[in-house]
């Protein structure tokens, strides 16, 4: 890519380490490899695969906390933690702010003294069922812990409607206004007894709660389904890799859209289902009349069209001229840069012009990443291979593929920066911020995100160069440009995300949008969690 798309600040993104002939030795020294470590906008969260088999243990691990720290029985532990959708954390801090009576009332746990006045031991003791009132011998009774006590077939079909409806994770007594919560293991006996599987169905639906019921805790958005859920230690706005490859906000389980907000994204989607289409047609086949400013339509292959109005323009930029022309010149045409005046007409027009300016650069990076990743990474991996094979000094080329994955991580930075640029700098916080503050808080990231756009190009280009066919010389200095430039980006990656974190995000107060910390090592694998 040619260097002077980029203005006059080359030599500023770069420290002028491109400059062959005065900057030779620069690459006499390696220099610290900062892209291999994990630099990162404040501490990243350790994440987990649990898998089918180790679900039951991942479950476990929570409610043992519980148990030791509460002295309570396992399906009492359960109850608190599924109301508190599976935060211990809430549970350890309502025990500590808000007393256990508090805190067991809120879940539906109850843990009343037993009534004895219906011993089930005395097989003589005939009990009045207050729901079919009909009268039982005790042990065809069943008590709970709030000692209402019914006929176990009254229990028994009440536990199949709820576990057929979906609503077994949180089954309350059947007594008028009591709402204590059933004890799981007796459900499980009485459903059992009548209908096996449905007592499978109820046990899966208990234990598929830790997933559904918790929020750090989500199913791979994987198609077709791994089969896998990913748990979160730390922070739930982050990005993650299951063990099936899927990479993933954890969040809003979207595609990574990081240094972008799930909010903006979402907007960013509908947006483009929308308009996109239309934004794309229009940018190739339309122009603004420059005069009236209504929608042009070209029709032949010259470049000097004219509206209905009598203006006459070029099609390439789009700025008024005179009708006449000749084969070299258009009368009164100058072709030149994007000016700001165009968008001093109409809100529609304004509209257009600003998502057709953030949509191409965003479609323009997606499209380099996804020819990169299908094209440009078998390419690397030939040369790498290819360097293997022969008899050099050197002997590691790891900084090839290093390259690559600060490359794609990179691009895929910039690319979502241009929706949050599109939102922010918008009409979405007009009311929090003036347009002397907004324009200068565009001209502070606009300058972030050009340095970062420049060398990536820069780094792409390298990564490009036939290398494998270089003398050793020569592909020592290549080598050291790539890991020179890697280092960089990754720089300016992070001061790009503490740019939108620290100087655009936090000053709103908004906690809707919150972005993923910036990782050096790109998004973080999530790790086995034993069975």
């Amino acid at each position: 890519m040619e260097d002077s798309m980029y203005g006059s600040s080359d030599e500023e993104y770069y420290n002028g380490a491109y400059d062959d002939d005065e900057n030779d030795n620069e690459y006499d020294r390696d220099p610290e490899p900062e892209y291999d470590s994990d630099v990162s906008c404040g501490k990243a969260p350790s994440c987990r695969v649990i898998r089918k088999e180790s679900l039951l243990a991942a479950q476990k691990e929570d409610l043992q906390r519980v148990v030791d720290l509460l002295s309570l029985k396992e399906h009492h532990a359960r109850t608190l933690l599924i109301h508190y959708q599976w935060d211990v954390d809430k549970v350890f801090a309502v025990f500590v702010e808000r007393g256990k009576e508090k805190l067991y009332a809120e879940a539906g746990v109850s843990l009343e003294e037993k009534d004895d006045q219906h011993p089930a031991s005395e097989p003589s003791t005939e009990i009045t069922c207050e729901i079919c009132f009909e009268d039982f011998p005790a042990e065809e009774t069943t008590m709970m812990d709030c000692n209402h006590r019914f006929c176990n077939d009254c229990w028994t079909e009440y536990f199949i409607v709820k576990i057929n409806d979906g609503k077994s994770r949180r089954i309350t007594c059947m007594a008028q206004k009591c709402k204590a919560i059933c004890d799981e293991g007796k459900i499980r006996d009485l459903v059992t007894a009548k209908d096996p599987n449905l007592a499978e169905k109820f046990d899966r639906f208990i234990l598929e709660s830790y997933i559904e019921d918790n929020k750090r805790v989500k199913w791979c958005p994987s198609v077709p389904h791994c089969g896998n859920a990913i748990r979160v230690e730390d922070d739930e706005y982050c990005e993650v890799e299951c063990a099936c490859g899927k990479q993933f906000c954890f969040n809003c389980l979207c595609e990574l859209h990081s240094p972008c907000s799930c909010v903006m994204w979402d907007l960013w989607l509908k947006k483009c289902d929308d308009e996109a289409p239309t934004v794309t047609w229009m940018s190739e086949k339309t122009k603004h009349c420059p005069k009236c400013h209504k929608i042009v339509e070209k029709d032949g292959g010259c470049n000097l069209v004219q509206c209905i109005c009598g203006q006459p323009f070029c099609w390439l930029c789009g700025e008024a001229t005179g009708l006449e022309h000749s084969w070299s010149s258009i009368q009164g045409h100058t072709c030149g840069r994007y000016k700001e005046s165009h968008l001093k007409s109409a809100d529609t027009i304004e509209d257009y012009w600003r998502l057709t300016h953030y949509y191409r650069r965003y479609k323009a990076h997606i499209d380099s990443l996804k020819i990169e990743a299908s094209e440009s990474k078998p390419k690397i991996l030939d040369k790498v291979r290819s360097l293997e094979a022969k008899e050099l000094q050197l002997k590691d080329f790891s900084w090839a593929m290093s390259g690559f994955d600060r490359l794609s991580l990179s691009r895929r930075a910039v690319a979502c920066s241009y929706p949050f640029a599109y939102y922010y700098f918008g009409d979405l916080f007009a009311n929090e911020i003036t347009k002397e503050e907004r324009q200068i808080k565009q001209n502070l990231f606009e300058d972030q995100q050009q340095q970062l756009e420049t060398n990536i190009e820069r780094l792409s280009m390298f990564l490009e160069e036939l290398f494998a066919n270089y003398p050793e010389d020569k592909l020592m200095e290549t080598r050291m440009k790539i890991i020179t430039l890697s280092t960089v980006t990754d720089d300016l990656c992070k001061k790009l995300y503490e740019c939108v974190d620290n100087d655009l995000l936090v000053p709103l107060q908004q906690a809707t949008h919150t972005i993923a910390r910036y990782r050096s090592k790109g998004v973080e694998k999530a790790s086995e969690l034993p069975n």
